[in-house]
């Protein structure tokens, strides 16, 4: 059985390592992630430029594009044949609530489950003042639903987007099923010059707050739990859809 593991924080980075060689558990493991970072592309896919692949180890490559790229290119170039599973982590900080429509990390699970693959996104939610990473604990809840998807199967066009509190394993209360929450930013921009006096820009600003229920995906994890909330692929509005009917139809 082969599975396939990727990232957004590019294919050196600390959480791609823990989660495939935890992965090795599972079958044969195969890494395709980015050259560099690419944190907020989000579901972007290069096709105006070309992308360079480099194989550093035996079934271990870089991609010079983004989350998405690096799924497309895995099923329809590098792999002989496609996975039993994508696992798409261990990203280095949450993706909680509508953090999931910026994500890179989710989106490599997305251009899987699109692909009609089963799908896992992990994610290690970090508190400011966090200095270490508790991987340990974040591979032990991936590969506890990565048995569960591998023995249960998920519904069409279906991923599962888990996050894991940074603490110890044995300070982890437990793993919940959680709907997405709200989470709010601070709106910022901040401007500055170059050296010739153009202007340029930053944008984004720091996590406030989560809203919404407490059993959502932000409070739980905040109270130590880690989550797992099912996304699916298509984002029709289906309730409103009906009333949309009898505004135009006919």
């Amino acid at each position: 059985m082969r599975v396939l593991v990727s990232n957004d924080d590019g294919y050196d980075a600390g959480g791609v390592h823990a989660l495939a060689e935890a992965a090795a558990a599972l079958g044969e493991v195969w890494v395709v992630a980015p050259l560099t970072e690419q944190s907020g592309q989000s579901h972007s896919l290069s096709l105006s430029v070309p992308l360079r692949v480099r194989e550093h180890a035996p079934r271990w490559f870089s991609v010079s594009g983004t989350p998405a790229d690096c799924i497309y290119l895995a099923l329809h170039e590098l792999m002989p044949e496609p996975p039993a599973l994508v696992l798409s982590g261990v990203n280095r900080g949450s993706n909680l609530g509508n953090d999931v429509h910026y994500s890179g990390t989710v989106a490599a699970a997305r251009e899987a489950a699109l692909a009609g693959l089963p799908a896992v996104a992990v994610s290690l939610h970090l508190e400011p003042e966090d200095r270490d990473c508790h991987w340990d604990t974040a591979v032990q809840v991936a590969l506890r639903v990565a048995r569960m998807v591998l023995d249960a199967g998920l519904p069409p066009r279906t991923l599962l987007n888990v996050n894991v509190p940074n603490v110890p394993p044995d300070q982890l209360l437990g793993v919940r099923a959680a709907t997405l929450g709200v989470r709010t930013y601070e709106n910022r921009v901040t401007r500055r010059e170059d050296p010739w006096g153009r202007p340029y820009y930053w944008i984004g600003g720091a996590h406030l707050a989560f809203e919404g229920r407490a059993d959502s995906d932000g409070p739980l994890v905040e109270g130590r739990w880690a989550t797992v909330t099912p996304l699916h692929c298509d984002l029709t509005d289906h309730a409103f859809l009906d009333a949309l009917h009898d505004r135009f139809d006919g």
